[in-house]
């Protein structure tokens, strides 16, 4: 092990840093009120619901960490994948240590993207509501919109008439205003008695409208909602027989259609440990590829497809605890080109390298076999050569094969994701079903570098060929725009605007990869976007 920190440990542990203080969610002050009120916290009514011994891969945590003055830690709601009842679940957790569990801006998208993968998969969403309701001074940022709040109903609904995508509803607080129907649409609903309620409207703002004075329990709590409305289906006592019940209901439901085969005893063939070195301190030094690719897949099922095609693209059949993947990687480094051609540079994207990916894509879709997408990459190669041999057409076909691909897309970006490159390795944009990153990923349009070069290159090449050091304006324009970039092309920086699902540490990327691709499996139709809807007979 070298003496000196490797730059993947040095971010790891900041990071790591930062997900345990935002795990605290309000703070120890405020879980103990929750306590006294005879409530488990959001991550302790989740810790109660999965399988003993099981993982919880954790959707979102960074989230609004850099906004709200640190006031919304993970966006006040918890979620992720659990196990429960030997099933792959999607878990949502309102918190209410974080501001009474109301929904700030970015709880929204949270909560749909954990409906998003439920959809997608065809997994069940369980949720435990505990939630005030809108966070008022941001109501704008909640209420209106296409992806508002009404776009969780409406998620909500699909799945109730169309997808049949199991949804369970605990309400073990107060459940108020629209916040109403997340339940109110699920299959079933379980109520905890005497703290929870559940209306659209609480007994003050019965008594402003109405002028009837009325209490909780009347209104809304569990009993009446299970003897008198109907709305509730199950009324419990306290949170571990709610979270018991739940557990229950999981189990009696149908078996998945289609679930891929699991081998938990199958082993990497290199040590996750030795990836922490494996990355050089300066992320623009190249590394080996598969030498990370064999800490992450299983031993001896590593399969180059055309190795000595396009080297600066890797494609291999793999498998990942024994399940069945198709590994698209950039490897980094200088590779030589055809006879008469000169080197090529790893982490860049060629015409030939495009048509074999697109190639590639296209076989494991016809195959039925999940791609993982291995990021590092700068972006497409231009100039004269490149557009003359058809990049802009080679690209656009490795896009709209990766775009068009019904098979479940997993991302890992371990280092750069850059420009266009970004988007053909299965960007955002394109509904992969699980990001993730690495500590050290670098997620932006170009790296800073080059950001200024675009910018500044002309100011600072004159200064350079008068041999005199830049004007002071230009040089603190430069170096304000080098460290916003380095800002903005932290991982971290990605993680709290959901532009990845989590950061990921080495040890834990086998682990989690395996479980992502789980509960992917369960559905064989098309991943294709969250909601395609089933063709009607």
């Amino acid at each position: 092990m070298s003496a000196k920190p490797s730059r993947l440990r040095e971010l790891a542990e900041a990071a790591r840093s930062l997900e345990v203080t935002l795990r605290l969610g309000g703070g120890p002050d405020k879980a103990a009120k929750q306590h006294a009120q005879g409530k488990l916290t959001a991550r302790e009514r989740i810790a109660a619901l999965q399988d003993p011994g099981t993982a919880f891969l954790e959707f979102g945590l960074l989230v609004a960490h850099d906004r709200y003055e640190g006031e919304a830690p993970a966006a006040g709601v918890v979620t992720g994948l659990i196990e429960v009842a030997g099933r792959e679940c999607v878990v949502v957790a309102n918190d209410a240590t974080v501001k009474a569990g109301s929904w700030w801006p970015e709880t929204i998208p949270k909560i749909l993207r954990a409906q998003e993968c439920a959809m997608r998969c065809r997994i069940p969403i369980l949720y435990l509501v505990d939630s005030s309701g809108v966070n008022l001074p941001y109501q704008g940022g909640v209420f209106p919109g296409q992806y508002g709040a009404a776009r969780i109903f409406y998620y909500n609904s699909l799945m109730r008439r169309y997808l049949r995508v199991p949804q369970l509803a605990a309400v073990m607080g107060p459940c108020i205003a629209g916040g109403a129907y997340l339940p109110a649409l699920s299959d079933v609903i379980v109520m905890v008695e005497g703290t929870s309620f559940m209306g659209l409207g609480g007994p003050n703002l019965v008594k402003g409208a109405t002028g009837q004075t009325v209490d909780a329990e009347t209104l809304g709590g569990a009993t009446m909602h299970t003897t008198v409305s109907g709305v509730a289906h199950h009324a419990v006592p306290d949170d571990a027989a709610c979270l018991t019940l739940l557990r229950e209901q999981v189990a009696r439901l149908a078996p998945p259609v289609r679930r891929a085969a699991f081998d938990a005893g199958a082993t990497a063939a290199a040590p996750a440990e030795r990836l922490y070195e494996l990355l050089p301190a300066d992320h623009r030094m190249p590394y080996d590829m598969t030498a990370v690719l064999d800490a992450v897949v299983d031993a001896g099922s590593l399969a180059p497809f055309q190795p000595e095609r396009a080297r600066e693209v890797l494609c291999a059949d793999a498998r990942i605890h024994g399940i069945p993947v198709g590994v698209i990687a950039n490897a980094r480094g200088l590779f030589k080109g055809e006879p008469g051609t000169p080197p090529r540079f790893g982490g860049i994207i060629y015409p030939e390298s495009a048509e074999k990916v697109a190639f590639f894509i296209d076989r494991c879709d016809r195959q039925g076999t999940p791609l993982l997408f291995v990021q590092d990459v700068s972006g497409f190669m231009v100039g004269v050569e490149a557009e003359q041999a058809g990049i802009i057409r080679a690209g656009a076909r490795w896009v709209e094969a990766m775009a068009t691909a019904t098979v479940p897309k997993l991302v890992l970006t371990i280092n750069h994701a850059s420009g266009a490159g970004y988007y053909a390795m299965a960007g955002q944009g394109f509904d992969p079903d699980f990001i993730f990153s690495w500590p050290t990923g670098r997620m932006g349009v170009m790296e800073g570098e080059s950001a200024i070069a675009a910018v500044h290159g002309p100011a600072l090449a004159a200064a350079k060929a008068k041999g005199v050091a830049p004007a002071p304006t230009v040089q603190a324009a430069v170096d304000e725009m080098r460290a916003e970039y380095e800002t903005q092309l932290d991982a971290r920086y990605a993680g709290a605007r959901g532009y990845c699902d989590a950061i990921l540490y080495p040890e834990d990327t086998r682990a989690s990869l395996a479980f992502a691709l789980r509960a992917a499996s369960q559905h064989d139709g098309p991943h294709l976007g969250p909601y395609v809807l089933p063709c009607r007979s």
